[in-house]
């Protein structure tokens, strides 16, 4: 097993920790401003998107159908843009149902109506005592947001290389009716980058629940975000659980906020025939439709799920140089010292990185100091806590690539800054020793090694 700083004695510690206080002092000198802390295109990604409105003013309103997407209806959204995304979900037309920009909001409001009015075949859930969700981590802090405004309470499952920890789901969905749905990110997962594998997909079909309402909550935001042309695939949940016999087990929920504009995108979900039916007549009641204009403009744009591929190629040559120069960063300044571990996603908008055990929102609050906001420490788990205290999601998307470089060099400073004061801490409180001794720091004297 590698040791953290393997081979430095003492002095060595003490003169690194010296000249990376100089550094880190030199990199607040700059004022250097950049905030990192959400996954946002940047503008080149979003100029990718600007023909959408090139005939906005001068196009034919008329759908295919004959709908004037100017007017009044169509609760469930745009025929054509309904096409597409049963194309990129593979599932019919008839289980998709279209809103606005913000996917978030199609899940806030299926959890909202749960809770009102019932699901299909569900009580409401304001009735119940009590409303438990599992919430594999480290994973999407507005997932959680949404479970505890509503008062949902959230238990943390770990989030395997394959998926979350099925033993512990399966275990804990037959014992407790009072567990009523998951959150899951099954492909390049916020922020792991990971996919779900097929074996995983296939025990959340046919998996026992003692809840007979319980619900899966599948944001494949990240389902076309690929970064390479060796494309991940997650297996198809709806189809899966219809074989299994539960085909009102799922909501999937997918948009094109980071394929066109996160402003002014369009969301979707998919269910079965019959989940879209109830859910039809509760949304009708909320709307008379959403913003058909915006699916015509997106449908006439992309025309069919291979323009949508093809447009996801021109994002992937924007973003593959930036998720490398992070990775290549992190290599040099850090791969060596085994003071933390990183993702290498092939799609998705993050970069999973751990830090030792204790020491993430100290580097945090040190890189923010220096000028570069990241997402606040703890947020990728349940109430905001990790009980580690070491993981850090890095958003590399937004920023220019130079301004992005610095910022990755600030952070690797810091880490190492927070780590050394650490060992050297911890080993005047544990042992003296010659300055000339060898270190070989060991978890009695930092309370994890990151391997």
């Amino acid at each position: 097993m590698m040791k953290q700083y393997e081979g430095f004695t003492w002095e060595q510690l003490i003169e690194r920790k010296k000249a990376l206080e100089l550094k880190y002092e030199g990199y607040k000198e700059k004022n250097f401003n950049l905030d990192m802390s959400r996954g946002k295109p940047c503008v080149e990604q979003l100029n990718l998107s600007n023909e959408l409105f090139k005939e906005a003013l001068s196009m034919n309103f008329i759908s295919e159908d004959g709908v004037d997407c100017r007017n009044y209806g169509g609760v469930d959204g745009l025929l054509e843009m309904k096409k597409i995304f049963a194309q990129i979900l593979d599932v019919s037309v008839e289980e998709i149902i279209l809103g606005d920009s913000s996917s978030l909001s199609m899940m806030y409001g299926t959890i909202e109506k749960a809770f009102n009015h019932g699901l299909l075949n569900s009580v409401p859930w304001n009735k119940l005592e009590k409303v438990k969700f599992l919430c594999p981590s480290p994973g999407y802090d507005r997932h959680f947001a949404i479970c505890e405004l509503f008062g949902i309470e959230m238990i943390t499952v770990p989030l395997n290389d394959d998926g979350p920890d099925m033993d512990m789901v399966e275990k804990l969905v037959s014992e407790d009716e009072s567990i009523k749905g998951i959150w899951c990110t099954p492909i390049y997962s916020n922020p792991t980058g990971i996919t779900y594998s097929d074996e995983v997909v296939k025990r959340f079909a046919n998996m026992k629940t003692r809840a007979k309402d319980f619900k899966i909550f599948w944001d494949v935001a990240y389902i076309v975000h690929h970064l390479y042309s060796s494309e991940e695939k997650v297996l198809n949940i709806l189809s899966e659980c219809k074989k299994a016999g539960n085909p009102d087990r799922v909501f999937i929920f997918a948009s094109t906020a980071k394929i066109s504009f996160p402003g002014a995108g369009v969301a979707a979900m998919a269910c079965s025939v019959e989940n879209a039916r109830h859910l039809k007549k509760l949304i009708s009641v909320q709307t008379i439709g959403p913003n058909k204009i915006n699916h015509l403009l997106h449908a006439r744009f992309f025309k069919d799920v291979n323009g949508v591929k093809e447009h996801m190629k021109k994002h992937a040559e924007i973003l593959r140089p930036k998720f490398e120069m992070v990775i290549d960063i992190f290599e040099k300044n850090l791969g060596s010292l085994n003071i933390a571990q990183w993702t290498k996603p092939k799609g998705g908008y993050f970069i999973s990185l751990d830090v030792p055990k204790g020491c993430a929102k100290e580097v945090v609050a040190k890189a923010q100091e220096a000028g570069v906001k990241l997402t606040a420490a703890g947020a990728t788990f349940p109430y905001g806590k990790d009980p580690d205290d070491k993981n850090i999601r890095i958003a590399p998307t937004f920023p220019p690539i130079d301004e992005l470089k610095l910022a990755m060099e600030i952070l690797c400073t810091c880490i190492e800054l927070v780590v050394i004061n650490k060992i050297l801490n911890n080993r005047r409180n544990c042992v003296t020793i010659s300055a000339h001794s060898p270190i070989f720091v060991t978890p009695a004297l930092m309370s994890e090694e990151v391997k």
